[in-house]
């Protein structure tokens, strides 16, 4: 089914296909981190990582509840955009020589996908709404809440952590 095929008929439809889209993105982030864990040599961005690993994995349970509140089975659905975004996140870290740019790198990647989750649990926050599912809305917003909690720590550890500077020496 296409983001936008002739099966999703109500807005329901639309609420769940996006829930399933944000399952399989957090499936996606939680198999990924690791790496980026790995990857990065900054402790404080090691933490947040790990930090975060430990939430996504919280986010995956949460999504399941709203799935179960919601009536419908928890599965996912290709998110090519996720996708997209991880694919080129690894690329770049595979290419960067230099430790500290490698960082600064990890930084900008996983505020990609930072970004992308707030779009996506924005939207199924109003949504929810709307169907009156303010349950469902609750549970999303707990993680909306965390999502931004991260990235406003990422953008910390890049601007006033001193990765960003140490990457330009």
């Amino acid at each position: 089914m296409g983001f936008f095929s002739k099966d999703i008929k109500t807005m329901d439809d639309l609420f769940v296909h996006t829930l399933r889209d944000i399952y399989y993105a957090e499936k996606q982030i939680v198999k990924n981190l690791p790496s980026m864990i790995d990857k990065a040599t900054s402790v404080e961005l090691r933490k947040g990582f790990e930090t975060h690993l430990r939430e996504s994995e919280g986010h995956v349970a949460r999504l399941e509840r709203v799935f179960e509140l919601h009536g419908t089975e928890a599965k996912g659905v290709n998110c090519p955009a996720i996708d997209g975004i991880l694919k080129e996140a690894d690329e770049i870290a595979g290419e960067v020589e230099d430790k500290q740019v490698l960082d600064a790198a990890l930084i900008a990647a996983a505020q990609a996908v930072e970004h992308y989750e707030m779009t996506r649990y924005g939207t199924l926050i109003a949504w929810a709404d709307k169907l009156g599912r303010s349950d469902c809305a609750a549970l999303l917003k707990q993680t909306l809440d965390e999502e931004k909690d991260t990235d406003r720590k990422l953008t910390a550890l890049a601007e006033s952590g001193g990765v960003n500077l140490a990457a330009a020496e």
